[in-house]
């Protein structure tokens, strides 16, 4: 007997022995595992920065918007996204970088097994908000792309995935979105700290959801089919949107690498001087008399003086406003991914479509006086200048005004504004010198990334054929003007 336990001891004293040998090989600083929570925060962080971004190698839109032309190298002002495989880049970012991720933290939150009941229903709301930030990313593919892999996508068992129809994915999208809106219990928590754009916060999440639900439905506002779908979504979102500003989506960045605003890091850590004001957005300011020109750009030229380089041109960067060091120069530089001035646009245009009932003026006027006080102008200086002729709300002019104070309204925020030249083809844009589109011309979408041609190409080829060709100048199907 007593050698049975000086046997059974020695056993037990050896697995102790390599349980602790193996313990120490444990890389606790490089965990295997990821938290959920983390990689939903990754995931934010890269959608931000993708967003943010003013570099020409993964996004051009702020060019595209004509905010700012280029001093050195004019290609990307001239359409050529070509030479930097932006469309590659792009494509990247969002399916591997924010899509994938928020993929894999919906897995591994649905794996946690929560006791307190407040515990499960903040795993609810975990989940939920995932789902809300990857339709938000898949809204911006398909408008950007148009037929994308939807359905076969983020399957490694699947490398060359079919694409889906454009319409289709939108219709899912809404439909995923008001479940989420559904979902989410206001009453207790989500992510916390975790959450960088929110905190956390299941109430301002919600009102995001209502938010992308009416900009979603805007979007296909002039595709006949959908008509009813676009009225019912306003009508239900449009109540549990943002009511101030104070539910902004801002994603506040850090003040030290690599946590910092990617402008920050293209436009000063770089030491790079790539980039000037446009003499399209620098002109319409000044006609207009917009106080907020002190806010978008330095007066490095002399006291009140702003003056923009001629778009697709190089332009010398001495000769031209620079972009305000306030927002160049300041790492913690919040980024918006949607604002209660842009939702007010929305509804505004809801209204003026005879979408809804709701006064146009007014939604319109609390458009303006938001991104007036968002750009550090007050009340009055907004009401001054929405009383001129040229900025009052005129219900026969409605797509040129809400296109143009939109477009002056979404500063530095390069897609949002270019898809609503788009949609509403205001304002009025400079064609550069020498377009690189098939028709020298204005681009309508992204084209496929190159890898799509080559490694996916028969479901590229039908993708391509479906939309109608794989062209810059393709116009997807809500651009119907």
């Amino acid at each position: 007997m007593k050698k049975i336990l000086f046997i059974l001891l020695a056993f037990l004293a050896v697995s102790c022995s390599k349980q602790k040998i193996a313990d120490l090989n444990k890389d606790v600083k490089h965990p295997t595992v990821v938290p959920g929570q983390t990689l939903f925060s990754n995931a934010e962080k890269n959608l931000s920065d993708q967003v943010a971004s003013i570099n020409v190698n993964r996004n051009d839109f702020k060019l595209w918007a004509q905010y700012f032309t280029e001093t050195t190298y004019e290609d990307e002002s001239n359409y050529n996204i070509f030479n930097r495989n932006v469309p590659d880049n792009a494509w990247g970012v969002y399916y591997r970088d924010v899509l994938e991720d928020l993929k894999r933290a919906d897995s591994l939150v649905s794996m946690e097994k929560p006791i307190l009941p407040s515990d499960i229903a903040a795993q609810k709301n975990q989940l939920t908000i995932i789902d809300i930030l990857a339709v938000y990313t898949w809204d911006r593919m398909e408008t950007m792309w148009g037929n994308i892999p939807y359905t076969k996508a983020l399957n490694v068992a699947n490398v060359l995935p079919a694409y889906d129809d454009a319409l289709t994915i939108h219709k899912d999208l809404m439909s995923r979105i008001s479940k989420d809106i559904n979902a989410l219990d206001v009453s207790n928590g989500s992510f916390g700290s975790a959450d960088i754009i929110y905190n956390g916060n299941v109430t301002n999440w919600k009102a995001f959801a209502n938010g992308l639900k009416v900009k979603m439905a805007i979007q296909v506002a002039d595709v006949s089919s959908v008509s009813a779908l676009v009225k019912t979504a306003i009508a239900e979102a449009a109540p549990g949107t943002f009511t101030s500003a104070s539910q902004n989506a801002i994603f506040n960045y850090l003040s030290g690498t690599p946590n910092t605003n990617p402008l920050y890091v293209d436009l000063t850590l770089s030491g790079r001087l790539d980039f000037v004001g446009t003499n399209t957005f620098i002109d319409k300011l000044l006609s207009l008399k917009d106080p907020r020109i002190s806010a978008f750009f330095d007066q490095n030229l002399g006291a009140g003086v702003y003056k923009g380089g001629q778009y697709g041109h190089v332009s010398a960067y001495s000769s031209f406003s620079h972009i305000n060091t306030a927002i160049s120069e300041e790492p913690t530089y919040g980024n918006p991914l949607m604002t209660y001035s842009e939702i007010q646009f929305y509804l505004a245009e809801a209204a003026a479509r005879g979408i809804t009932t709701d006064n146009a003026a007014t939604l319109y006027d609390n458009a303006i006086t938001a991104s007036f006080k968002y750009w550090g102008s007050s009340d009055a200086a907004a009401a001054a200048y929405i009383a001129q002729p040229d900025v009052a709300y005129n219900q026969a002019n409605w797509k040129e005004l809400i296109g143009t104070q939109a477009w002056i309204s979404f500063y530095l925020r390069g897609y949002v504004a270019w898809t609503e030249w788009r949609r509403l083809d205001f304002p009025i844009l400079n064609l550069p010198p020498s377009p690189q589109t098939e028709d020298q011309g204005f681009p309508y979408r992204y084209t496929y990334p190159s890898n799509e041609q080559t490694l996916n190409g028969a479901n590229y080829t039908k993708a391509a054929s479906d939309i109608g060709g794989d062209k810059l100048i393709t116009k997807l199907y809500w651009d119907l003007h």
